[in-house]
């Protein structure tokens, strides 16, 4: 006899029912819902999460015997960030946060940007020491802050224009400093006796030896009249042109030395040039308070006004026969230099009468634009002071 199931086709067979799964002894019905999916997703994911405790692995199918209390929760109370009301703790974005302020003090809150958060700014940096009229995009007017004894004494004592002094406390009441300070507070300067760290706060960590003034912005002369101030010092007076260059401390370095060796003023362009910054005042150490300046919008033309004035022209450059020692340098003399990246240019050689050149002897083809001005105004000096030159070295051997 054949039995009707061997007849069926595979998928016409009836499927066999699975026996009930044991657990523990005890039988249950495959059709009951399981425990867990009762209890909550949280629960079953808490129970394989917590794993065994006594440090041996857990077989499958088989729960950790720990306690609830000491299964770490997966899932937080907190709601969703997308849901309104959710999430309502979550750390703001570095750009969002809002600096709170301290007690007593003002905060100015930055711009939301990406990168940038909100600086606190006290209420000394609110009383902003500066003049309101400064533009700091402006190179004119960069040249606000002096600092160091030195610069500042000549300033005091060359009875510059000063809008605000800070001093430490020891300086202020220096015998140098009193006097001086006291007539520029009568002038109208206001002088704040400050900390060191407001002084290196202004300065940038910069030397300012315990003092920093704020001048106005430095007064050029117009060429006639620096031409005029030269004629009524010497019959031979000395100046100097200083053509494209935009380093300050070689314009405050050309300075000084022109100061030092009798020069009687500086000409210097408005383009391709530096004007007279803090940084020129800081290394030309004082020497500005009695070495005028004029600035010109055309070089050429100036150069045109000094030879018509007397001046004889003479230039320096590196490729020039002439050398330095051989020249004799007579009557009203201009000396222009250049940088030396680029030295003089084309317009300024044509415009000049003699050029000049100074000889090297080493591997170095090219000086320093405030040493090669500082060796041929030596240069002028001796020869014009020989007999002063000569007399102090036989008194020194005498």
């Amino acid at each position: 006899m054949t039995n009707r199931d061997d007849n069926r086709t595979p998928s016409e067979k009836p499927r066999r029912r699975k026996p009930p799964i044991t657990r523990g002894g005890k039988s249950r019905p495959v059709g009951s819902k399981n425990r867990e999916s009762r209890q909550g997703r949280s629960r079953k994911a808490e129970s394989y999460a917590a794993g065994p405790h006594d440090g041996e692995p857990r077989s499958s199918g088989q729960r950790s015997s720990g306690s609830k209390s000491a299964m770490p929760k997966l899932r937080s109370s907190r709601k969703p960030a997308d849901r309104k009301g959710g999430n309502k703790f979550r750390k703001a974005p570095e750009s969002d946060r809002v600096v709170r302020p301290s007690k007593g003090k003002k905060v100015i809150p930055a711009p939301a940007s990406a990168g940038i958060t909100a600086v606190p700014v006290t209420q000394d940096t609110l009383d902003a020491p500066f003049d309101h009229t400064h533009d700091p995009s402006n190179p004119d007017q960069s040249s606000d802050l002096i600092y160091g004894r030195h610069p500042v004494l000549a300033a005091l004592e060359g009875q510059r224009t000063l809008n605000r002094i800070w001093v430490i406390s020891r300086l202020r009441y220096d015998p140098r400093f009193h006097t001086l300070l006291q007539a520029a507070k009568a002038n109208g300067a206001v002088i704040d006796e400050v900390e060191p760290r407001r002084l290196d706060q202004l300065t940038g960590g910069a030397n300012h030896q315990g003092i920093v003034a704020q001048l106005a912005p430095y007064a050029y002369l117009d060429l006639p009249d620096l031409i005029q101030r030269a004629k009524s010092v010497t019959e031979n007076p000395v100046v100097v042109v200083a053509d494209g260059i935009t380093d300050p401390h070689n314009l405050g370095a050309i300075i000084r030395t022109a100061e030092a060796l009798g020069a009687q003023g500086m000409v210097i362009p408005q383009r391709r040039s530096v004007g007279i910054t803090s940084t020129v005042m800081k290394v030309a150490a004082g020497a500005l308070e009695s070495f005028p300046v004029a600035r010109v919008v055309n070089l050429g033309r100036a150069l045109e006004e000094l030879k018509a004035a007397g001046f004889w022209i003479y230039g320096t450059a590196a490729n020039a026969s002439q050398v330095v020692s051989t020249v004799k340098f007579s009557g009203p003399v201009v000396l222009v230099v250049g940088s030396e990246g680029e030295g003089l240019s084309l317009l300024t050689q044509k415009s000049c009468d003699v050029l000049v050149s100074i000889p090297l002897r080493g591997k170095t083809p090219s000086l320093n634009a405030s040493v090669a001005a500082g060796m041929v105004l030596y240069e002028i000096y001796r020869q014009r002071f020989a007999n002063i030159l000569s007399m102090g070295t036989l008194q020194s051997k005498a």
